[in-house]
């Protein structure tokens, strides 16, 4: 995954069990890349030890912009959004990421 976001450090601040995948939500992320994150949610599908999907808030001066970045896709699908709370950036990014995924229907379960 060429455009994965490259992290240093984060601090993961929930968990979520979406269909077979597991997904954290990541904050106060210190990454090599040029883009400033606000938050990420990290898509895990069972068994694998890497995400294959990322949704990620990048901070900029207009707004936050909604990245979405997989094995062969990285696009933005919003602009000048305003990620300040954790919980309304991970419901939206759960409901992207199971679109994504092709998990439409399936309910994210809160683990942590």
């Amino acid at each position: 995954m060429v455009h994965r976001p490259h992290i240093r450090t984060a601090i993961p601040k929930r968990r979520y069990r979406l269909g077979g995948c597991e997904a954290t939500l990541l904050g106060e992320i210190d990454s090599a890349d040029p883009r400033s994150y606000r938050f990420i949610l990290a898509f895990v599908p069972a068994g694998q030890g890497e995400p294959s999907l990322y949704v990620c808030a990048e901070r900029e001066p207009g707004g936050d912009r909604l990245r979405v970045v997989g094995a062969v896709f990285d696009e933005v699908v919003a602009e000048g959004l305003a990620w300040e709370d954790a919980d309304d950036f991970a419901a939206q990014a759960l409901a992207l990421g199971a679109e994504v995924l092709g998990l439409g229907g399936v309910e994210a379960q809160r683990l942590r």
